[in-house]
């Protein structure tokens, strides 16, 4: 292809911070619509291409078998699962000319035991693995960073049922290393895999691929003495308190004005750790009041909670219905008609300031062995911290990442196919419900995830195994007779040699032309010039800088041919065997 007939422009100026947005708005790959929407320019869309084909291989090689699912669905198949009344204004909703519910689809569970029920009954029919490539709509709040959180999206979400746990683990297994090859086939390796929260899509097992990044949206808790990985939502937080060698009586302080951690901190001379904070929130269900106790130095893990309670929650606005004492509030002679929790960081604390439940007032000497009931339970309610307790080798060694999630994985259950009313029969003849396992990838993610992790000053350094092009060949002073001719012949010699090529003869600066070569990002670069035939060679170089050389022009189509090979040879030598 020509550079002369790409539709869109490329320019210099930056138009966003986040790199990856910044880069694909500034080279012409994609075109903003609307808030999260996004069309794409044919780079963009190549790029997409050499994914999917990616995904396709290898969801194909662990037995997968590609379908098709609707992107509107009426809501009855979403009341069946639960999910239509328990998702909140992520999933968008709406009604069809006869008045009739529906959805546009976020994720297919439902769909996907809809197609196998009533065709899969019997025993012998599992297990399988169904998947699409598919338009997805979430009414993202919080749309941003380009294709890295939007509202329409393509994704390639895979489902497989099974007849036992034990298959269902075994299958994870494979569809786990299918994910590290994928990720290392689209030329980011390291992509690591960290345990997560299964959120909204249910299960107890899951976990999500990320690409490490300060850009990144979540938080990763990270062992480097043991390789632990995991989501900070879904990461037990371990706290380690030492007894002080006496234990101070409860009493009275006075606090005045004095309210939060840090005041009353420094008003008594007490570090952070050695105070006991109150956190008010509220079910967004019913405005019912949850209040938490933890050591003054942790923060609430708002997820563990609404795991906890089983409901959606948000932090208090306003307390007085709950009959409690706005920052004076304390666990000792507690009256009051909200839900109560204590936090783990809690257990093995002495000593502590915590509110005393009237104001101006707070108390020193909390010991939670000594002064709670002795049935109190405590409950893992806060983040992992850095150089916090490792939950597996139980070193002081946890540190914090940020990072992008381009993939996750779950184990299901039976909580579709059960809501659902999915059976089959067993050896047996009784009818069970199947065990499903859901994977999933977002492509337009991970393809502004790899521009992420790969690029210089000057644009995008495409991995050669999804780059647009292959090869860009930069024709400088085109009107020049022998350049022209020269560079026409290479371009319809990599053409024919099943190169993907793409061909700048127009008659502009060698600057403008780099520029735009930069942005377009092909790892492999030919320049033809008057100087470089005035030596007789073309001048071969890669997009990364890690060469340049001048190859004679009878033998130019060749060198290009064995670069792109030997760069997909460097790729394909970082993928994992199948299992």
């Amino acid at each position: 292809m020509k550079v002369r007939n790409i539709l869109g422009e490329r320019f210099k100026e930056r138009a966003f911070d986040i790199e990856s947005q910044n880069l694909m708005t500034r080279g012409g790959y994609i075109k903003q619509v609307g808030n999260g929407i996004y069309s794409l320019f044919t780079p963009a869309k190549r790029i997409q291409n050499k994914i999917e084909a990616i995904l396709r291989e290898e969801m194909d090689a662990i037995d997968g078998q590609e379908v098709l699912f609707p992107v509107v669905m009426p809501a009855t198949l979403w009341q069946s699962s639960g999910r239509f009344e328990s998702i909140g204004k992520e999933l968008l909703r709406f009604k069809d000319r006869s008045g009739a519910d529906m959805v546009l689809g976020m994720t297919h569970e439902e769909a996907a035991v809809q197609l196998a029920m009533n065709v899969a009954g019997t025993y012998q029919k599992y297990p399988f693995m169904i998947y699409q490539i598919q338009t997805k709509f979430r009414d993202e709040p919080r749309a941003r960073g380009g294709l890295i959180r939007v509202r329409e999206f393509t994704m390639k979400d895979a489902y497989s049922f099974h007849t036992s746990q034990a298959d269902l683990e075994k299958y994870y297994e494979r569809a786990y290393r299918a994910y590290e090859r994928i990720y290392a086939r689209a030329g980011v390796p390291e992509v690591i895999a960290v345990k997560s929260d299964s959120g909204m899509m249910g299960g107890k097992v899951s976990h999500e691929f990320m690409l490490l990044t300060d850009i990144g949206e979540d938080s990763i808790v990270i062992c480097p003495e043991c390789g632990f990985r995991a989501n900070m939502e879904a990461c037990e937080a371990i706290t380690e308190n030492v007894p002080d060698a006496e234990l101070e009586p409860l009493a009275e302080v006075f606090t005045g004005e004095a309210k939060t951690i840090d005041e009353v901190g420094a008003l008594l001379k007490k570090t952070s750790d050695k105070t006991c904070k109150a956190v008010v929130y509220q079910r967004n269900s019913d405005d019912s009041y949850v209040l938490i106790f933890c050591r003054g130095d942790r923060e609430i893990n708002e997820t563990k909670l609404t795991n906890y309670l089983k409901a959606e929650i948000h932090p208090a606005v306003e307390i007085e219905n709950a009959n409690l004492a706005a920052g004076n509030i304390g666990p000792v002679g507690l009256d009051t008609n909200a839900t109560v929790l204590f936090d783990k960081s809690l257990v093995g604390a002495t000593n502590l300031i915590c509110g005393a439940n009237k104001a101006e007032y707070h108390l020193s000497g909390f010991c939670p062995a000594r002064d709670l009931p002795g049935n109190t339970q405590f409950i893992d309610l806060t983040k992992a911290v850095e150089g916090g307790v490792c939950p597996c080798c139980g070193k002081h060694s946890l540190k914090i990442k940020r990072g992008i999630e381009v993939g996750n994985i779950f184990q299901l259950g039976r909580r579709y196919t059960e809501a659902m009313g999915m059976t089959y029969d067993d050896e047996n003849g009784a009818r069970v419900s199947p065990i499903m396992g859901c994977y999933g990838i977002g492509v337009g993610r991970l393809i502004a995830s790899v521009c992420e992790e790969h690029h210089d000053d000057y644009g995008p350094i495409w991995p050669i195994t999804i780059a647009p092009w292959q090869v860009e060949i930069c024709a400088l002073r085109a009107d020049d007779a022998s350049v022209r001719a020269a560079a026409d012949k290479l371009y319809k010699e990599l053409e024919d040699a099943g190169v993907e090529v793409l061909y700048d003869e127009r008659n502009v600066s060698a600057g403008f032309m780099f520029s735009d070569a930069d942005l377009l990002g092909a790892p492999v670069r030919v320049v033809i010039s008057p100087k470089t035939l005035s030596r007789n060679a073309f001048e071969l170089s890669a997009r990364d800088k890690s060469f340049r050389e001048d190859v004679a022009p009878e033998n130019a189509a060749e060198a290009v041919r064995a670069k792109v090979a030997e760069m997909i040879a460097a790729v394909n030598a970082k993928v994992p065997e199948r299992l």
